[in-house]
């Protein structure tokens, strides 16, 4: 956790788990998740870290720092001049995947939704994001149950790589209610994809191409796309990153 993180979309970050049960980037066929990387690196060795990036480990109280943290609402932030005004952003879970299946719905109700719903939690903007859409809505479901409403502060977010992986969104979009913000991190995008779907019902989109070892190449055109998609359906669009392999295609005039 940190409260000045270099990510572009957010102010800070905080990790009620470490650790993760695996996705597309991170597979016996594909390693490339920033997270589990540095998990191989610090993990067992390094206070904070879970023993190994697959044994999900919960760090209870790291919620309740990150609410206690200063206020940002009014303030600018001179790196980071789209976030001016805005209350302090928090990503949840960049290390992580909480939704993971060992954590229980009651850790996270604890942990999270406590937190974020106190006097002081209430001050920030907390950004979730997972991979596991389907359990976030159980667990949308799973507070409704027990009588709470889905946090306002709360945005739900799912992560996008491929055409296959759209279907994530008709999970994510069941989660909360009519005040929910929903959003798409579709970073790294590697191969084209149409969002026209959903986009209707979607209220942000971050976007990149893939970086580091082995990155997979970001068409430009794919941005462009997107883009425009976005504007159509006014829906926020924010461009993290074109990633370490950029490829131009120049179509030949008709």
């Amino acid at each position: 956790m940190t409260q000045n993180t270099k990510i572009q979309w957010c102010d800070s970050t905080v990790n009620p788990t470490m650790g993760c049960e695996g996705c597309e980037q991170w597979s016996s066929q594909r390693k490339s998740c920033y997270a589990g990387i540095l998990h191989t690196r610090f993990g067992g060795v390094t206070k904070g870290y879970a023993p190994t990036f697959e044994d999900v480990t919960q760090f209870p109280g790291r919620m309740a720092q990150a609410a206690a943290w200063t206020d940002l609402a009014g303030k600018q932030r001179k790196e980071k001049p789209w976030l001016d005004g805005m209350p302090r952003t928090i990503f949840v879970s960049d290390m992580s995947d909480s939704l993971s299946a060992v954590v229980p719905f009651e850790y996270l109700e604890a942990e999270v939704v406590t937190h974020v719903t106190t006097e002081k939690g209430q001050r920030h903007l907390w950004l979730w994001l997972t991979k596991r859409p389907d359990r976030m809505a159980q667990f949308s479901v799973y507070l409704k149950e027990r009588g709470t409403n889905w946090p306002k502060n709360l945005r739900a977010g799912t992560s996008i790589t491929s055409q296959a992986t759209t279907s994530r969104t008709d999970k994510l979009l069941n989660v909360g209610n009519d005040e929910t913000i929903h959003f798409l991190s579709v970073e790294p995008q590697v191969e084209r994809i149409d969002f026209s779907r959903w986009l209707p019902r979607l209220d942000w989109l971050i976007h990149g191409g893939e970086s580091g070892h082995g990155a997979r190449a970001f068409e430009v055109e794919w941005a462009s796309e997107l883009i425009g998609q976005c504007d159509e359906h006014v829906v926020p669009y924010f461009l993290m990153q074109l990633g370490s392999v950029v490829t131009v295609t120049v179509h030949a005039p008709a």
